[in-house]
């Protein structure tokens, strides 16, 4: 009886040793495995994270792209609305310069007049023609002018200073009398100058133009 208590008596310990070396070791691991579950979703988390900045940083670069290519189509855009405009102005330019270059045709267009070609400058004029090209632009009046006041003082006085009518119209001119010239100058006489400046502005002051004084001759016979 005791050999058999003591055997019993041993053998228990030891199960329940046993016993909670199990349930210690159970414990343990389902430690592990929360702790590995734990780790797994931190890992996920993380990894959804970086899919998440990866997609931002694409977007980003979309819109980069994007933005680039407006720009570029703006400024191409830009530079052709450029050209477009400096070829106008440059028709317009031409345009304007043919324009604003008299000829016999304008000249007899505006007045009526087939007053002939027009000069490119009075250095076309030689002797009191210069003289009276100079005054005539000086006064205000335009070069596709001057033919017709060639016509007029060649029919008048050959552009002659001492030109004398025996009705006592006198000069380059042709006043009458010759002495009305005397306002513009003493030296009225003999001075093409003093002539031409009376001259000029009798033919503003009732006729606007040479053209307009030449057009009254041929249709009257004087000025």
């Amino acid at each position: 009886m005791i050999r058999q208590w003591n055997r019993v008596g041993i053998f228990r310990p030891l199960s329940i040793i046993v016993l909670v070396a199990g349930l210690a070791g159970g414990l343990l691991l389902a430690q592990q495995e929360r702790t590995s579950g734990l780790t797994s979703t931190t890992a996920t988390v993380g990894n959804a994270d970086d899919v998440h900045a990866l997609a931002l940083d694409l977007a980003d670069h979309q819109n980069a792209q994007d933005k680039a290519k407006q720009f570029a189509t703006t400024d191409a855009e830009q530079a052709r609305a450029a050209d477009d405009q400096a070829r106008k102005n440059e028709a317009a330019s031409r345009s304007d310069t043919r324009t604003a270059k008299p000829s016999a045709s304008a000249s007899t267009a505006s007045t009526g007049v087939n007053a002939g070609p027009v000069p490119a400058s009075c250095a076309a004029y030689t002797g009191n023609k210069a003289i009276g090209c100079t005054l005539m632009v000086k006064d205000g009046f335009g070069l596709d002018q001057m033919p017709c006041l060639d016509k007029l003082w060649t029919k008048e006085s050959h552009w002659t200073t001492t030109a004398a009518n025996p009705n006592g119209a006198y000069g380059i001119p042709q006043a009458y009398p010759g002495s009305k010239m005397q306002v513009f100058g003493t030296d009225w006489r003999t001075n093409p100058a003093t002539q031409i400046a009376w001259g000029l502005n009798y033919i503003k002051g009732k006729y606007s133009t040479p053209c307009a004084a030449w057009s009254h001759s041929q249709s009257t016979g004087s000025y």
